[in-house]
């Protein structure tokens, strides 16, 4: 399906710059609540919950989402910052008709997006989202005054979100004992994550959490785990948590300060279902390591790969009915648990596996070593098709002839940014590091 604005988590872009514009979000509410009208099979008037996170921007982009549904007959309920699954688990909970996030989530704070959740608290379906981009070409008009839609703000919802996390935990276990820093890169989860953690009992030690609308995922979170590495050796601590700027994404560390990410937490997950409630399968991307897929074929269980993009990993996790899958970026999903990846939650679930089997990150990874990676990331014009680029692709093939089976090579334009993305996977970091900078270079070649 071609988009002319939705990418794969949405609209997303530089603040001021088309699409990111005031008036463009504002048509873009009113699109939305123009669709939901018209797809809405209750009488009542649909209502939409919309949250953000810390950006200075956030602001702005409300107000517009606002104007915008209300011209559509829509009513707003306004969450302030949360995280992103936090919209989707609260869109779900109050029963609402749709969940919208204004979020770059790992963007730098100059970026911003708009994402949207359905009543279901999942990803929209690709068919609405033609339909509210098709809405968005035709003419912005008003509903009659008596039937505009009203705007109040959800007080509570901070206080409903916690309770949900704390949930997925296992009631016959807790954090005592432990000392954890929680990183929450500036970002949604400042007021919330350090929150869940200590009420189910460990010591928490919070950084990231003071953000002031300029320093969302600046040298934190998820994206520059270094930091918390360094935090956890200053304080003695057990492990660390590193959310990103929305908290729907997940990366750990150890007491020795050595970072896991996503790969490897979907493998220790996915030990703890076999030990405990054996699942079919997982499902990871096209970037998933090919260790996990070697060692869960030994666990004797299916693996299949999606799309880049936890959308996608979504969508192959509901045709097969399977439960687990996840990023190497630390997007986790446990359909068991909630709709959509969620940092916290799915924080929750590496804890509570370690607590089973009463070892550690270390010591629960050690049976697998992962292959290196390179992935170079090379800036384009937007529209770019590398597929298209004639040295690129002749370069691809004699890298896949030398790796032969011993390694892969993968190509893709990110969904959210104007880049190339090329990932070499090798025997040794060398290879796969000097393989990619061979490719890299001809993608503007």
């Amino acid at each position: 399906m071609t988009r002319k604005y939705f990418g794969t988590d949405g609209v997303r872009g530089r603040v001021g710059v088309a699409p990111i514009t005031p008036d463009f979000v504002m048509k873009l509410g009113y699109a939305a609540g123009k669709v939901l009208v018209q797809e809405g099979t209750s009488p009542a008037k649909p209502t939409v919950l919309i949250g953000k996170d810390t950006r200075i921007s956030g602001y702005m982009f409300e107000a517009a989402l606002e104007a915008g549904f209300a011209a559509a007959g829509v009513d707003v309920m306004l969450a302030g910052p949360m995280p992103t699954p936090a919209i989707a688990y609260l869109t779900r909970a109050l029963r609402l008709s749709a969940g919208v996030v204004i979020s770059a989530s790992h963007n730098p704070y100059d970026d911003n997006g708009i994402k949207f959740f359905s009543a279901q608290g999942s990803k929209l379906p690709d068919a609405v989202e033609s339909a509210i981009e098709a809405a968005i070409d035709m003419p912005m008009e008003c509903v009659p005054s008596e039937k505009l839609g009203k705007a109040k703000r959800l007080f509570d919802a901070q206080g409903r979100y916690i309770e949900f996390c704390k949930s997925t935990f296992p009631n016959e276990l807790d954090l005592r004992g432990l000392k954890i820093v929680v990183d929450c890169a500036h970002g949604a989860a400042y007021n919330i994550a350090p929150d869940v953690f200590h009420e189910l009992g460990a010591e928490v030690v919070a950084i990231g959490n003071e953000p002031n609308g300029l320093n969302i995922n600046d040298k934190l979170g998820a994206t520059a785990p270094q930091a918390l590495s360094k935090a956890v050796i200053q304080h003695g601590a057990d492990l660390g948590i590193a959310l990103d700027g929305d908290a729907d994404r997940l990366l750990m560390v150890d007491n020795t300060g050595r970072i896991y990410n996503g790969d490897e937490l979907l493998y220790v997950m996915v030990k703890d279902r076999m030990a405990t409630a054996p699942i079919e399968g997982a499902v990871g991307t096209l970037m998933t390591n090919m260790a996990l897929e070697v060692a869960f074929k030994k666990m004797g269980i299916g693996f299949a790969r999606a799309k880049v993009g936890d959308r996608y990993v979504l969508e192959i996790l509901q045709e097969r009915g399977w439960l687990v899958g996840g990023e190497g970026s630390g997007h986790l999903l446990f359909l068991d648990k909630h709709t959509t990846g969620d940092g916290i939650v799915s924080a929750l679930q590496v804890l509570s596996a370690l607590k089973r089997c009463g070892k550690t990150l270390a010591e629960c990874t050690a049976d697998i070593a992962l292959y290196p990676q390179s992935l170079v990331n090379v800036k384009v014009a937007p529209g770019f098709d590398w597929q298209k680029n004639a040295a690129l692709l002749t370069e691809k093939e004699i890298v896949e002839s030398e790796l032969g089976d011993k390694g892969r090579v993968l190509i893709r334009a990110s969904g959210t940014e104007p880049l190339i993305r090329v990932m070499v996977e090798a025997e040794s970091a060398e290879t796969a590091e000097k393989m990619a900078q061979r490719i890299a270079a001809r993608v503007n070649a």
